[in-house]
This record gives structure tokens, C-alpha cells and sequence, in this order.
């Protein structure tokens, strides 16, 4: 066990999230609630209008060019759309109905609740983050998105003391998403999973738009996850089901293979891969060359997470 977590680039899990790390959750959770006291206590009863453009957050700033919208929406990885081909779902996801959306938050909390899409427009405090984005393929890009931290969310529901991982559900709907037709044996529906500290981390967040405007569909519309610390499969797409648990779920790609798809799977460009290199990446569009960043930039915000450890 030990050895395949290094090899795929995951901590042991006794090394992840101190005890002073994890209980400060509490005091992430509490500010996620004062952020959405703050935007909800003159909030209109009248339906929420879109917030593209949000009001961007520069402590998120990169030192570094977006990436052409048009790149970003014509590049993606989304298997239940295509397994092979990232220009497929471009066209492929349109099918997907966007609304109405609702997302279940449930599991160890004690308000489970049910979140239109709606409702989450009215109470969630949005903002643009530019963002590093990079995959276990070695491709990176930088965007723009716009969402609210995962910690604003959680407060609502408030998590009890037993939850220790928080996991995500996508969407599955396989009369319109061929790729779970052709790929059967796959474990549908698509599922990733944090701990409960990497969740209240800042750095997590749900997305809703890119560019300043709505997510496009093959990007994860209508909501999506972005750990901008990790690779990019751990970022679920067209989330439809959160749920906080004391034990630590099975996910999609690491019950598939553990060896390419660690469980933490943070990007760390001193462990190898058995495919793909992760030393140097390719940044879009032109897929120029430059060295992985430990952490892809953001050790300073999460290293405390694993203890220094192998991460």
C-alpha cells in the first residue's frame, strides 16, 4: 500500500491534515457562513439575475495569460461524453439539459438540504478567480472562473463532528452522455472525494461560469468542482450530489487505477507516472513547455494539508 502511494504521488492518508489543520475547518466554515451573511441579509425576493461578470478576487491571481476562451472550450476531458476525443464533447455535451439543476448536500450534516440551482445564485457570494488548471496528462491552461468557495456551502449545512471526507456525484444520464454506453465498464456514475480539510480549504471551489460568463456545457455546466491544487480529474463536473461521510469513499479513476489516479492526486512533479511525465507541462494553446510548480503554485495555501509529507 505504501508503495503505490508514492508511486502515484498521494500522501499515506495518517499524513494528511494535522489536528490543528483540521479543526481550523471550523473556523474556515464559520467565515464561509459570515461571506454569506453578508450577501444574503438584503438579498431580493424577486429570482436571482446571473453574476457574470463577478467581481474578481485578486489574492487568486497567477503570474500568467488566460488561456483563449475558445481553447478552453474546445479541449476537455469528459468521458461520459467521449472517452477518447477532448473535441467531441464540445458538441456531444450540449444535449445535456442544463435546467432546472438541484444539488443534494447530505450525509453527516445536520441540515441536509436540497439546492436549486436558483437557490444557490441567490445565497452563494460569487467571485472571479484566475485559476492554473492541470492535468494528470501533463496539459495545463489557466482560467478564469467564477463560482464561491466550497466552505460557503458547507457552512449552510453544517457539518457534524464524525465527517471526515466529503464526495462528489456527477450526473449520469446515459441516453444522452454516450461515452457510458461505449465505456460499460466503467464504475458510473463519475464520483471524486476530498477529505473534509481540503474541502474548507479557500483554494476549493464550485464553479457556475468561465470568461465572465455561464459555464459551457462540455466545461461541467451547470456546476462544477475546481481544486486548482490537484489534478484536473478530481474536479467533478455537472455535480448533482455532495455528501460529507466518516469514511473514505471509493472514487472513479483511483478505483480503476490506483497506480495513474491517486486518491490526494496533487500535483507534484517529483513523483513519476506510469504514462505521462509530470516534471515539465504543456500550457495551451501552443503546448510550450515549462517546469510543474509543486502543488502547481499554491504550496503556500494547501502544503499544510500533508504535513510535508509525500503529497
Amino acid at each position: 500500500m505504501r508503495r503505490w502511494q508514492q508511486i502515484a504521488g498521494s500522501p499515506l492518508e495518517q499524513d494528511v491534515s494535522p489536528k490543528a489543520v483540521f479543526l481550523n475547518r471550523r473556523a474556515i466554515l464559520t467565515m464561509g457562513a459570515a461571506l454569506l451573511a453578508s450577501c444574503t441579509r438584503h438579498a431580493p425576493s424577486e429570482p436571482p439575475g446571473p453574476p457574470y461578470p463577478a467581481p474578481r478576487n485578486r489574492a487568486f491571481s497567477v503570474d500568467a495569460a488566460a488561456t483563449p476562451r475558445e481553447t478552453a472550450e474546445s479541449y476537455n476531458n469528459y468521458i461520459e461524453f467521449s472517452a477518447q476525443s477532448k473535441e467531441l464533447p464540445r458538441t456531444r455535451a450540449q444535449a445535456l439539459p442544463l435546467r432546472p439543476w438541484s444539488v443534494v448536500v447530505d450525509g453527516l450534516v445536520a441540515r441536509p438540504r436540497t439546492f436549486s440551482f436558483e437557490d444557490l445564485l441567490r445565497q452563494m457570494p460569487f467571485e472571479e478567480r484566475v485559476c492554473r488548471f492541470r492535468c494528470v496528462e501533463a496539459w495545463a491552461m489557466v482560467v478564469p472562473w467564477t463560482g464561491f468557495p466550497l466552505a460557503a456551502l458547507l457552512s449552510l449545512v453544517e457539518p457534524l463532528s464524525a465527517a471526515r471526507y466529503v464526495s462528489f456525484t456527477s450526473a449520469s444520464q446515459p441516453d444522452i452522455m454516450p461515452g457510458m454506453a461505449v465505456s460499460e465498464y466503467y464504475p458510473w456514475p463519475y464520483t471524486e472525494a476530498l477529505t473534509l480539510a481540503e474541502a474548507v480549504n479557500p483554494l476549493a471551489m464550485l464553479v457556475t461560469g468561465a470568461y465572465g460568463a455561464p459555464l459551457r456545457a462540455q466545461n461541467g455546466a451547470p456546476i462544477r468542482l475546481i481544486l486548482p491544487w490537484k489534478y484536473g480529474f478530481k474536479s467533478a463536473k455537472a455535480v448533482v450530489r455532495i455528501s460529507l461521510l466518516a469514511e473514505r469513499p471509493e472514487t472513479f479513476w483511483n478505483t480503476l487505477q490506483p497506480l495513474e489516479y491517486g486518491f490526494f492526486a496533487n500535483v507534484n512533479p517529483s513523483h513519476p507516472h506510469p504514462r505521462w511525465p509530470q516534471h515539465t507541462e504543456r500550457l495551451l494553446p501552443d503546448f510550450r513547455s515549462q517546469p510543474t510548480l509543486p502543488f502547481n503554485g499554491y504550496a503556500g495555501a494547501v502544503a499544510l494539508l500533508y504535513s510535508g509529507k509525500e503529497h
